[in-house]
């Protein structure tokens, strides 16, 4: 198992050789840098702390002060704990970037969805609206809060109430990875993913065991070769 965490860019797509189209999702993946391991001996489990994108040292507290010092780097915006045998293998000051994912493999995206604020059942559930007429009282509300027949005095758990919606963590299982360039830090990957825009989601080795691997055709290369000819401005005489 293998992990690292990347800033959700936005959408786009993709088009392979034989014409075959990828809605994929863009994921920036900055080079995840090891501050410091947790052994089971000393924590009680296995896990990589690293650090993840650029921070000013005036917005760093003392203590992560410490811990970037410790480490021999400079200051992180973001910490994570990641876990994998297939990393944990890497030392204190090492780095882990999108290469550790090849395209074809399958993984799990967690992320946090976004929010929406406190939502009637109606937004959140896509619960019926009440009749539309003026003479009507009913419109957006709730509706029946009745027990099935039961008079036990109470509302059941687990009835659709409104309330907040959104902002909570949300994985999304066996995404297919469509590509990885770890020279310009991207992980491309099939249809969307929890989370807005910009931001930070783990990519992580798919939990549920996978009978085959999905075939992902070979894209088309839309980098220029050659730098194209500037044009020529002809100076016109007065």
């Amino acid at each position: 198992m293998k992990s690292l965490i990347g800033r959700k860019m936005g959408m786009t797509e993709v088009f392979a050789k034989d014409g075959t189209m990828y809605p994929v999702t863009v994921i920036e993946v900055l080079p995840n840098l090891i501050l410091a391991k947790k052994t089971k001996e000393k924590d009680g489990y296995e896990a990589l702390q690293i650090g993840y994108e650029e921070l000013p040292e005036r917005l760093a507290n003392k203590p992560s002060l410490g811990l970037f010092k410790k480490a021999n780097a400079s200051p992180k915006r973001f910490l994570r704990e990641l876990k994998g045998d297939e990393i944990y293998g890497k030392n204190i000051g090492e780095t882990i970037d999108a290469s550790i994912f090849q395209a074809g493999d399958v993984v799990d995206v967690i992320g946090t969805t976004k929010g929406h604020g406190y939502s009637g059942t109606i937004k959140k559930y896509g619960a019926h609206i009440g009749p539309k007429a003026h003479g009507s009282g009913y419109h957006r509300q709730i509706g029946s809060l009745a027990n099935n027949g039961r008079c036990n005095n109470r509302v059941i758990p687990g009835k659709r109430m409104s309330g907040h919606w959104g902002n909570t963590q949300a994985t999304i299982e066996n995404v297919t990875v469509i590509e990885t360039n770890a020279e310009k830090n991207y992980i491309l990957v099939k249809g969307g993913i929890p989370g807005a825009k910009y931001s930070i989601v783990m990519v992580r080795s798919a939990i549920l065991a996978q009978f085959r691997k999905p075939e992902v055709k070979e894209l088309v290369d839309l980098t220029p070769a050659a730098p194209l000819p500037e044009e020529k401005v002809e100076e016109k005489g007065e």
